[in-house]
C-alpha cells in the first residue's frame, strides 16, 4: 500500500503540471523547474531507511547531476522550432543527454568525484 500511495503521489504531480500545461506554461515550467522529484525521493528514502547519509548521498549525485541534464533542454526546443519531428527531437535531445553524462562522469572522475 505504501507503495502505492508513493507512485500515486509522484503521478499525480507530474500529470497535474502536464495538465497546468495546457493553461498557462510558464506556471507548468515553474513548477516543474522546482526539485520535486528529488525532494520526493529523499523523503521516500528517509521513511524506507532512516538513514541520513543515503539521503545526503543522494543529495550530492542529484547536485553533480543537474549541469549535464540542462543540455536536455537547451538541444530541444531550438530542434522543435525548426520543425523537427517532436519524437525525433526528443530522442536527440536524450541522446545528447546522456553523451553528456557520460562526458561528465568522466570528467568528475578525473577530479576525484564520484556520483
Amino acid at each position: 500500500m505504501y507503495f502505492a500511495i508513493k507512485i500515486g503521489l509522484s503521478a499525480l504531480i507530474i500529470a497535474g503540471i502536464s495538465e497546468l500545461g495546457k493553461r498557462s506554461t510558464l506556471f507548468a515550467a515553474l513548477l516543474a523547474s522546482l526539485p520535486l522529484t528529488s525532494i520526493l525521493a529523499m523523503i521516500w528514502l528517509y521513511h524506507d531507511t532512516g538513514d541520513v547519509q543515503k539521503v545526503s548521498d543522494l543529495s550530492k549525485g542529484i547536485f553533480w547531476a543537474v549541469l549535464p541534464s540542462l543540455i536536455f533542454f537547451l538541444i530541444l526546443p531550438p530542434l522543435l522550432n525548426k520543425g523537427v519531428n517532436f519524437w525525433l527531437a526528443l530522442f536527440i535531445s536524450c541522446a545528447a543527454m546522456f553523451l553528456a553524462y557520460s562526458a561528465y562522469v568522466l570528467l568528475l572522475s578525473r577530479f576525484g568525484i564520484k556520483i
